[in-house]
């Protein structure tokens, strides 16, 4: 099979999103929060566990540290009792206090709205930096690789084989999305990995960009 050119890459990965806004429109995110703070917090508690878990536990966090000023003065042990049904809790449980001491010493308790800046905050990474920019701030300036974003890109063949770590499939996204469609991205393919681009036994019979993806049936 004849390698597929870079513009008519760009062409059929214009004609996914349309079909993804139809289906999805924008994306929802699927971590619960009230401002920039509680969703950086719930992204870093959403490593390595599902959306619906952390949900489960913010709630009783965010009712007894609301704020940057709040972690940063919390106990690692008290966190930890709260967060523990997730994975890595120890770990995450030290990294929210310092990611609240830092907001507070750095930023005034503000989440900035610079995803270079944001990845000076402990446990945040360039993919939850990224998840904030385009879900707090709508100003995206890259798109986050996830598990799902990662296996459909490669599935859609919008990344090559050479693309196998997040940073280098998120480059290869960058180069085929415009900007415009950045924003939605992650939230799209999210809801369309869990629906349909499955890891096991994807649903690529009822899947409706089927005739555009070149793995269709053979995942």
């Amino acid at each position: 099979m004849p390698r597929e050119k870079q513009a008519d890459k760009r062409a059929r990965a214009a004609e996914i999103e349309t079909l993804m806004l139809e289906h999805y429109g924008e994306g929802e995110c699927s971590l619960d929060y009230r401002d920039p703070f509680q969703l950086t917090v719930a992204v870093v508690l959403s490593a390595q566990c599902t959306d619906a878990a952390v949900n489960r536990v913010t709630p009783t966090l965010f009712a007894a540290y609301p704020d940057a000023a709040a972690f940063a003065q919390a106990r690692v042990e008290d966190i930890e009792e709260i967060i523990h049904p997730l994975g890595f809790f120890h770990a995450k449980a030290r990294n929210l206090v310092k990611l609240g001491q830092t907001c507070l010493a750095e930023f005034g308790g503000e989440i900035p709205n610079d995803l270079e800046l944001l990845q000076r905050l402990p446990g945040v990474g360039r993919k939850t930096a990224n998840v904030v920019m385009a879900e707090a701030f709508r100003n995206a300036q890259g798109i986050a690789v996830d598990t799902h974003v990662f296996r459909i890109a490669h599935r859609l063949k919008f990344a090559g084989p050479s693309a196998d770590t997040p940073a280098k499939t998120e480059q290869a996204l960058l180069k085929t999305y415009p900007q415009k469609d950045w924003l939605y991205i992650n939230h799209q393919w999210v809801h369309f990995g869990r629906d349909y681009c499955r890891a096991r036994n994807p649903k690529c019979g009822e899947c409706f960009i089927h005739h555009l993806c070149p793995s269709a049936g053979k995942a």
